[in-house]
């Protein structure tokens, strides 16, 4: 029969010890890992940093190609930075010196002409004005002045042509003038609804650009 031994368990074992002074100690090879947990170490698990968030301002650009049946022609370029108001950015060639009417129309159908771009875009259903009126149409872009060359540069900033959301001018017309804008304030008849600038002379569709 096979031996085997028992070992005596911690009640006997401490009699056991008293008993004899010289009887060494018991020691055990075993070298566990020694763990230390501070306050701060619970602490900053227990309440992680939230991580950062970074935003991006998201910058949306246009432009319009300006062309008529006249020498008149040029560039406009539409900026917006998130839901700010929108900076426009026009150069035109070829007008004669002086005012001429510059407005967003409706429509970018130019399948006949500048004609088919329809009226000053009016998404509010207002009268026609000035770009600084509280009445005015949105499309309202005031007047633009030419040079003794004939060259007309401006910067237009309005808060009325969003390139987004459901009053955005992408797809619309921009249109510059024979003559000048009256703002609605000249007394005409056609005052009111077109500032009575006189024909067409050159238009572009608004259309989406990279940034």
């Amino acid at each position: 029969m096979a031996s085997h031994t028992t070992l005596p368990s911690q009640a006997l074992l401490y009699p056991l010890l008293l008993s004899n002074p010289k009887t060494p100690p018991l020691r055990s090879s075993f070298h566990g890992l020694s763990l230390k947990l501070t306050h701060q170490s619970l602490s900053i698990s227990a309440n992680p940093k939230p991580l950062s968030t970074v935003v991006v301002a998201a910058t949306k650009k246009a432009v319009a190609v300006l062309k008529g049946t006249s020498n008149v022609e040029g560039v406009v370029t539409l900026t917006q930075d998130d839901n700010g108001p929108t900076t426009v950015n026009v150069r035109v060639t070829g007008l004669t010196p002086g005012l001429h009417g510059f407005h967003l129309h409706e429509f970018g159908d130019t399948t006949n002409g500048c004609m088919s771009t329809g009226a000053h875009f009016n998404p509010n259903g207002m009268t026609h004005g000035a770009p600084e009126d509280k009445i005015r149409h949105a499309g309202d872009l005031g007047n633009i002045v030419a040079n003794a060359d004939g060259v007309a540069e401006a910067t237009i900033v309005d808060n009325q042509i969003p390139l987004t959301g459901p009053n955005a001018v992408i797809g619309r017309a921009l249109v510059v003038h024979e003559l000048e804008d009256d703002l609605g304030k000249g007394g005409h008849e056609l005052s009111l609804s077109t500032g009575n600038a006189g024909g067409r002379l050159a238009c572009g569709v608004v259309g989406l650009t990279p940034v």
